[in-house]
């Protein structure tokens, strides 16, 4: 049986969730690209290996040669010094935006992050309308990812999924991810949906799962059939609630917890 993609490039596979996407998403193609900086081990079968810095655009014009879309997970995945985010997440997505249009790429599903909005306090509920309000250097370069998806879909019609990763780890590690959370099964199906949904031109879909207490509102997504199935809830016990308002815990002040209190980090 014919796969839907001939060759699907996933940049940043050797970081946390590329490590699990790495085999969740081989059914989508005949040949995986996975692309990253850092060591990814020998090459399983159906996959190819390319160690790329994106911030090198002819190599990541090279490396798309023949890719059919893109899962871009690539960069720094943290706070750090802005003189790196601009060299990872800035510069590394706009080489991939303009090698996705020269190259004739018709879909991209970009990792971006509840950090562009960070800055929203728990008490916000909002969609995808709302102004975004990032909270650290990192926030900022998802801000200008999300930026940069929608000049190329109005532009050149380039299409992208816009997903805002909340917390995706196995479980939840504090009560701020009880809200957070995106769990593995729930992520896939989150790509499975941005990459096969009919048409999406440029949508921002916020990652999570069905948990009880939500920030975000992904009505405006609902285009793409993303269903959660998963909940936080069964994590309860871990983390009771104190009742106390407003919460002694700053990290669940703001949706984007702790990186909203963060020392802000410059380059000597």
């Amino acid at each position: 049986m014919a796969k839907p993609f001939k060759r699907l490039l996933l940049t940043g596979a050797a970081g946390g969730l590329g490590k699990v996407l790495r085999d969740r998403i081989k059914p989508w193609a005949d040949v995986v690209v996975l692309s990253d900086i850092a060591d990814l081990g020998e090459a399983r079968e159906g996959e190819e290996i390319v160690v790329c810095d994106l911030g090198d655009k002819a190599a990541v014009m090279k490396m798309m040669e023949g890719v059919e879309a893109v899962l871009h997970f690539g960069g720094i995945s943290t706070e750090n010094t802005f003189e790196n985010i601009l060299h990872a997440n800035i510069l590394g997505t706009a080489n991939i935006y303009e090698a996705a249009h020269k190259l004739g790429v018709k879909r991209i599903v970009f990792a971006s992050s509840n950090h562009t909005v960070g800055f929203y306090r728990n008490t916000d509920y909002i969609d995808a309308t709302a102004p975004t309000r990032p909270d650290s250097f990192y926030g900022v370069s998802k801000c200008f990812g999300e930026q940069l998806a929608s000049y190329y879909w109005d532009r050149t019609g380039l299409e992208t999924v816009s997903l805002r990763i909340g917390s995706s780890f196995p479980e939840p590690k504090d009560r701020r991810m009880m809200v957070t959370w995106l769990s593995y099964d729930d992520l896939v199906e989150a790509l499975r949906q941005s990459l096969f949904a009919t048409r999406v031109g440029f949508t921002i879909l916020f990652g999570m799962s069905n948990n009880d207490v939500a920030w975000w509102d992904n009505s405006k997504a609902a285009h793409l059939g993303y269903k959660p199935k998963d909940s936080s809830s069964q994590f309860d016990a871990s983390f009771p609630d104190s009742g106390q308002y407003p919460d002694q815990n700053a990290s669940v002040t703001y949706h984007g917890g702790a990186f909203a209190l963060a020392e802000v980090r410059y380059k000597d």
